[in-house]
């Protein structure tokens, strides 16, 4: 009768230890299901941010913006999350001014705009500005380092920067990628590129930008002549919303302060 007692207790609490080990097992997952959401949050926060910002600055505020947003470059160089960033006006047009960032995520860029030098720029807009500014966000396609973002023309260069928007018509802008995907190293590979980098709008997969850095107009129209670029000019003559495709084409002149080699 005493076994079959002592029998009856060990089944029970086998029966409670089985069920507790299920509840901490329960418990545990949900936690790490719910920690997992937490790093899923923190890894999409992490996600390299590229910014471009179109300023139309009124004439008698051209110089005092411009020197506004070159400090605030100056500024953003100095900070360890800044990957690029590089102020130009345009050649043709020196009220119109773009900002180019890149940042390691979203959260530093917002500490950022906290700092002395983003301030003034935000100020100074409520009266400097024609109409508010137009913000741009972009996704690199073929992504270049921070070390190679901050490559720079030699002294003695006469650099040119080029800034060309592409309109794919819709169902052509997989090849588009394509034919750069092919492009690009050898692009990259020519003495006189700088930079070379093409992007993706996110508000928009059938919108482009590319971002080219040369040495010199010489660096240029050797780049024009190079054999790699002909599926490029064939594509843009042929599947982009409006023609011609130069009319995309912006000079950009950088006046924020130049870190040569």
């Amino acid at each position: 009768m005493k076994a079959k007692t002592h029998l009856s207790i060990s089944k029970i609490a086998l029966a409670i230890f089985t069920t507790l080990f299920v509840l901490c097992s329960t418990f545990a997952t949900a936690q790490n299901l719910s920690k997992g959401k937490v790093i899923s949050e923190e890894l999409k926060n992490q996600e390299m941010i590229a910014k471009i910002t179109r300023y139309g600055v009124k004439k008698e505020f051209q110089e005092k913006f411009q020197k506004a947003v070159s400090d605030y470059v100056s500024e953003s160089l100095q900070n360890d999350s800044n990957i690029m960033s590089e102020a130009y006006f345009e050649q043709d047009n020196q009220t119109v001014i773009w900002l180019f960032e890149r940042w390691t995520n979203q959260k530093e860029l917002n500490k950022f705009k906290s700092s002395s030098k983003s301030k003034t720029v935000i100020a100074l807009e409520k009266s400097a500005l024609i109409k508010p500014e137009k913000v741009i966000y972009v996704k690199d396609l073929e992504p270049i380092s921070k070390q190679e973002w901050r490559r720079a023309s030699k002294a003695e260069d006469n650099q040119l920067t080029i800034m060309l928007f592409v309109d794919a018509k819709p169902g052509t802008e997989e090849n588009f990628k394509a034919v750069y995907h092919t492009a690009m190293p050898q692009f990259r590979s020519e003495p006189g590129v700088v930079t070379y980098q093409l992007s993706q709008l996110n508000e928009d997969k059938t919108q482009f930008v590319t971002f080219e850095k040369f040495r010199s107009n010489d660096a240029f129209q050797y780049h024009l002549n190079f054999p790699p670029i002909q599926p490029v000019i064939d594509y843009l003559n042929t599947s982009i919303k409006k023609q011609p495709f130069q009319d995309g084409i912006h000079n950009l002149i950088e006046f924020a302060p130049l870190i040569h080699e």
